[in-house]
């Protein structure tokens, strides 16, 4: 641990934050958007960590996520922050800012106005800042990476992997079904995820469903057809914690591309994740990892057309993986993994994409 001996305290709003003693400077970092989007540049943040070892490094995001990312190798407090709202800085200039929330123009100006001795950031005239080139369809771990890298602050995208929470976990060894995502054209359709858990209860395995409290229907009519007892339903029962003990030791995690998704990568816990609109190629796990991803929209993709991942209603490519493709990498993945075996040690088999047509992997 850098400097003084490192420890978590509560300050303001209930944000943790953690106390390094006297620190030369500060550095924020803007990325103020959900729980995958954060998750994907944990990585990124590790980077501009030990590249500002003297810093108090404040991430400006969802101050739900500070259980996340509050940690001696990522970040010391987290600056309530949503969209592009002005931050509620103190007014004393920051020595570093990094944007890892967009390409400008917005975003670099957002961080302009703190007045930062440095910004780093990718190249926006319109702003005029110079930087990096941004590069239409790059994956989103990578391209953070490579941004704080121009900087001068070596990044390795394989360092997902977070520490589990010091909780016990609410369905311990159990398989998770997540059928919701934030919007309708990334959300398998209930019937099918209902079939999945059937499955899987029949497979003398227990599964539970989760979901967000706006999603507490949805996953009661997945239980419901899946002949799952009511007590398997913990959408809108579980914290932030709960939640990534529960992932953190699960068997399985079944979920479309959502935060879901990037809590199992975080983890290391097997899953088979449904893409539809947007490759795996820019948002997928890491192929080494325990991971089988199902997409079929390679062929769209290859003649340079995507689906809309904010569209309201499902994608066609989602629509095209049937309930049959998904149990069979469920049934592969349990198998390959053990029915869940030690993780910790980081061994076991590489993961593996079953994407159809161009533009699985990373």
């Amino acid at each position: 641990m850098r400097g003084a001996r490192a420890r978590h305290h509560a300050v303001g709003r209930g944000v943790l934050a953690l106390s390094r003693g006297a620190t030369r400077g500060r550095a924020i970092v803007l990325r103020a958007l959900g729980l995958g989007d954060v998750l994907t540049v944990v990585p990124a943040l590790r980077a501009v960590r030990r590249g500002l070892p003297d810093h108090e490094v404040v991430l400006a995001g969802p101050t739900a996520l500070a259980d996340l990312v509050v940690a001696p190798d990522l970040v010391d407090r987290v600056l309530p922050a949503r969209g592009l709202a002005p931050l509620e800085w103190d007014g004393t200039p920051p020595e570093v800012a990094v944007d890892l929330h967009g390409s400008g123009p917005e975003s670099h100006r957002l961080l302009q106005a703190l007045r930062p001795d440095r910004l780093v950031g990718y190249a926006c005239p319109a702003a005029g800042v110079t930087g990096p080139e941004w590069r239409p369809g790059e994956h989103e771990v990578r391209r953070w990476c490579r941004l704080v890298e121009h900087a001068g602050w070596p990044a390795d995208p394989s360092q997902l992997r977070l520490a589990p929470p010091g909780v016990p976990s609410p369905a311990a060894g159990a398989v998770v079904v997540h059928p919701g995502a934030a919007y309708p054209s990334r959300r398998w359709p209930v019937g099918r995820f209902a079939a999945v858990a059937s499955w899987v209860r029949s497979q003398g395995l227990d599964v539970v469903v989760t979901g967000s409290a706006e999603e507490v229907a949805l996953a009661r009519v997945v239980a419901e057809a899946a002949g799952l007892a009511a007590g398997a339903v913990l959408a809108g029962l579980t914290d932030l914690r709960s939640l990534s003990a529960l992932v953190a030791g699960a068997r399985l995690v079944v979920s479309g591309d959502t935060g879901m998704a990037h809590l199992a990568t975080a983890f290391g816990t097997p899953s088979v994740v449904l893409f539809g609109p947007v490759p795996p190629s820019e948002w997928g796990p890491p192929a080494e990892g325990p991971h089988t991803v199902l997409w079929s929209g390679g062929e769209r993709a290859a003649s340079g057309g995507r689906g809309d991942p904010h569209g309201q209603t499902v994608d066609p490519a989602l629509l095209t993986t049937s309930v049959e493709e998904v149990i069979a990498a469920a049934r592969e993945r349990l198998l390959l993994n053990g029915f869940g075996g030690d993780r910790t040690s980081g061994r076991g088999p590489g993961g593996r994409h079953a994407a159809r047509g161009a533009g699985s992997g990373r």
